[in-house]
């Protein structure tokens, strides 16, 4: 199992230093229902990854990759290089539509909306970004793929996909506990790095998906 929590690491890291749905979770809590919907954003946030990455164990281990063959290994191998491939190219399109020196990154128009969020839409905005936002849907489908044809038993299994949805949720996890515990000293903090994030998220996740893309590939390549 330690191999499988090695290859999942840096797609969790992928997944949680995101800086789209940090954004978000720090306007909700700046927003009036800040309690109410940070919750159900995490809430949601928490579910969208363990479905997705679930779900794509599911399917690695039916499809019978998980059986130590040599095909199911080179499978494996062929399965990282293409999803490498895809983040280099994600990677390589952020970077080209980053904001030029002194321009703001647009966000999207959704966020200008937040203010007025029921806990039902933050939970389901929170399972939309991590289950289905193609960046992240990319890295869980290579997490959920690692897990699928490592073997393990269903205990492994369970406490893989365990690892990697805490450390993927982290970074939201972390900004509503605190924020529940310590709301008014932490108001400056977040509005300062909300302001910093809204600066440079497309050039942060450009260089996050290509570093990632670039591990997938070479581990890919290397399994052959």
């Amino acid at each position: 199992m330690g191999d499988v929590v090695g290859d999942l690491l840096p797609l969790a890291l992928g997944v949680a230093i995101s800086p789209v749905p940090i954004i978000a979770t720090i306007l909700m809590l700046l927003a009036p229902q800040a309690k109410g919907t940070s919750i159900g954003f995490l809430l949601g946030w928490v579910a969208g990854i363990v479905v997705a990455v679930t779900v794509f164990e599911v399917i690695a281990e039916t499809a019978g990759l998980d059986d130590g063959s040599s095909s199911s290994s080179t499978a494996s191998s062929w399965i990282k290089i293409v999803l490498g491939v895809l983040l280099l190219l994600v990677g390589v399109r952020q970077w080209r539509k980053r904001p030029k020196p002194g321009e703001v990154a647009a966000l999207p128009n959704w966020m200008t909306a937040i203010d007025s969020f029921t806990f039902a839409k933050a939970l389901g905005l929170g399972f939309l970004l991590s289950a289905i936002n193609p960046k992240n849907l990319l890295m869980c489908i290579a997490a959920g793929s690692a897990i699928g044809v490592a073997g393990l038993a269903t205990g492994e299994v369970v406490g893989a996909v365990a690892v990697f949805t805490v450390i993927a949720a982290s970074t939201v996890a972390l900004p509503v506990l605190g924020f529940l515990v310590a709301h008014e000293r932490l108001r400056g903090p977040l509005d300062e790095l909300r302001t910093w994030l809204q600066a440079n998220n497309v050039a942060v996740m450009s260089v996050l998906v290509l570093v990632i893309g670039v591990v997938l590939l070479g581990q890919g390549i290397g399994g052959l």
